[in-house]
């Protein structure tokens, strides 16, 4: 079966001056695999996001999704077949919850009762209420159901591959808990590869399959939670430190 993501030897330095952001970066995500990148602030973890998604070029290295080489596809092409949830959600706010959800599958040229369909599955997937939700504009929202039409929109077209850059970090205590444990449902249902970047070290356990942790632009530790939580690697030591101090 291909996996839904391959990154392979990824390198990133700047153009400005060759510092280098990632070094050496490989891991495999198969189809219903979430692989948390875990890491402190600068270590990585976005950059290699964007470099996946192309955002940024990678130096050296090379991506493929779904067995497709990423370089070898036209960039918006490649983003489409990418579901992508970030922190800020970045809802378009003239658009309605369905306009917005429904985006993707408009510029893919699905009939529109194809779209409708899909708006209100997808809907019903996140835990809003097709009918109450779907004409309402992002302003009229919480935070927490924002960040949910976020991740319909994202799923919208189904691609096999979903990226999450913290998506929960903006959001209050007690609606970040909520949305975790929802999201942790969601994953085993949903059956796509997942590369979710948190630097919360409870959320990676949580909703990781595998933990890749990673320091200074490089990949130090890659296991299972129950592995990481045993680990003698000395950043992953550090982590569950802070996570037995926050108790």
């Amino acid at each position: 079966m291909t996996a839904a993501l391959e990154v392979r030897g990824l390198k990133y330095a700047l153009p400005a001056d060759g510092r280098i952001l990632v070094q050496n970066v490989s891991f495999t995500v198969g189809l219903g695999e979430t692989l948390v990148l875990l890491g402190r602030s600068g270590s990585g973890k976005t950059t290699t996001l964007k470099l996946i998604n192309r955002l940024l070029e990678p130096t050296a290295g090379e991506v493929l999704v779904a067995g497709q080489r990423a370089a070898a596809l036209e960039s918006t092409r490649l983003r489409r077949r990418i579901g992508y949830v970030i922190q800020e959600v970045g809802l378009f706010p003239h658009f309605t919850v369905a306009q917005n959800v429904g985006l993707v599958p408009r510029l893919e040229r699905w009939p529109a009762d194809r779209i409708a369909a899909r708006v209100s599955e997808l809907l019903a997937l996140v835990g809003l209420d097709p009918s109450a939700f779907q004409a309402r504009y992002p302003h009229e929202l919480s935070g927490g159901q924002r960040q949910r039409v976020g991740v319909a929109r994202a799923l919208a077209a189904d691609p096999p591959l979903l990226l999450l850059d913290e998506p929960f970090g903006a959001l209050d205590p007690i609606t970040r808990v909520e949305l975790q444990r929802e999201f942790h449902g969601l994953e085993r249902r949903l059956g796509k590869g997942m590369v979710f970047v948190t630097h919360d070290v409870r959320e990676g356990l949580l909703l990781g399959t595998r933990i890749g942790l990673m320091q200074q632009g490089r990949l130090v530790f890659l296991g299972t939670p129950g592995e990481f939580r045993a680990s003698t690697q000395p950043e992953a030591v550090a982590f569950m430190g802070a996570a037995d101090e926050a108790r």
